[in-house]
């Protein structure tokens, strides 16, 4: 139903380990795309999440990060230590530059791990879809929005079909708005002919190896508005202070005191979830986790938002 696109990094493979019971209770299916050298952090997630009965996604050849040149390491992890298990497939990112011989040649490579197709700038569907009419009943595809228009999904009808749109409008921390529109997708995925549907979380599709000195600290949360359909929307905690890189947890003192101030108003439709009750009792003790953390909580109220909305 719900396929949360994580790419790799500290804090998104932890945010998976922690909601791992909750994303398999639910059958959410998170999407992994290992951005770093190093698989240990990815291999305790899929453990994790195996461990909890769910299941997953592990993109064997990125397009990001340490691994976009060679993705041999991610299927040799796969194959030591996840080989028979139906809990990990392997996603298989179709992109520009591949054809569909090199897509089928991937394919056949991971036959032994339910290979799921990821469709992310790939220009020849119509030529797939033939290579693939014998599978297609079996196969699921996810398609990137962006990348993956009505015409090109209608290649793909006969198989399970899901919808990743990224609805975060990724800006300088200093720039955004108090509120936006985040995505109605989690509530018209099905209109759409979808078995289900993702998103790239609080964080978006753009790709960054690190992030620099924070100017500002945003902190990010999500809520559904049952006065406007279902929408959802974003609310951009943002602190005062943006002059300097200076004082990151006086910054986000700050944005977290705005968060609380609309907590306490009864008018932010925002969920008490278990990531509410943490910002709360960061604010009573005064504490900065680190910005890393935060962005852990805002993912994880992300995703316990959507398990109440589709419980």
């Amino acid at each position: 139903m719900y396929y949360p696109y994580f790419r790799g990094k500290q804090f998104e493979l932890l945010t998976i380990r922690e909601m791992a019971p909750l994303l398999a209770d639910k059958k959410f299916v998170p999407i992994v795309e290992p951005v770093r050298e190093t698989l240990n952090g990815l291999k305790k997630a899929l453990s994790a999440v195996c461990d909890a009965g769910g299941q997953t996604i592990v993109i064997v050849n990125p397009h990001h990060g340490d691994h976009q040149e060679d993705g041999s390491n991610i299927t040799a992890l796969l194959q030591e230590g996840f080989i028979g298990n139906n809990s990990v497939a392997a996603g298989i990112l179709l992109r520009s530059d591949m054809t569909p011989d090199d897509v089928m040649t991937c394919y056949r490579q991971h036959a032994n791990h339910h290979p799921v197709l990821v469709h992310a700038g790939f220009t020849a569907p119509k030529a797939l879809a033939a290579e693939l009419k014998d599978s297609m009943s079996s196969l699921t595809n996810v398609f990137i929005e962006d990348h993956a228009k009505l015409l090109y999904r209608k290649h793909f009808e006969n198989s399970k079909r899901i919808l990743v749109r990224d609805g975060f409008n990724r800006q300088r921390n200093a720039d955004y708005q108090t509120i936006e529109e985040f995505s109605d997708l989690h509530a018209t995925y099905n209109i759409l002919g979808m078995a289900g549907f993702g998103d790239f979380l609080i964080v978006g599709d753009g790709f960054s190896e690190g992030g620099g000195p924070a100017y500002a600290v945003a902190i990010h949360l999500t809520f559904i508005d049952p006065d406007k359909d279902d929408d959802m929307y974003i609310y951009h905690f943002v602190s005062d202070t943006n002059d300097t890189p200076t004082d990151p947890a006086g910054k986000f003192a700050q944005a977290l005191e705005k968060l609380i101030a609309k907590l306490n108003s009864g008018t932010s439709h925002l969920l008490e979830t278990d990531a509410i009750k943490e910002f709360r009792h960061l604010h009573n003790k005064g504490h900065f986790p680190g910005l890393g953390y935060i962005k852990k909580l805002s993912m994880k109220h992300h995703i316990e938002t959507l398990a109440r909305y589709l419980s």
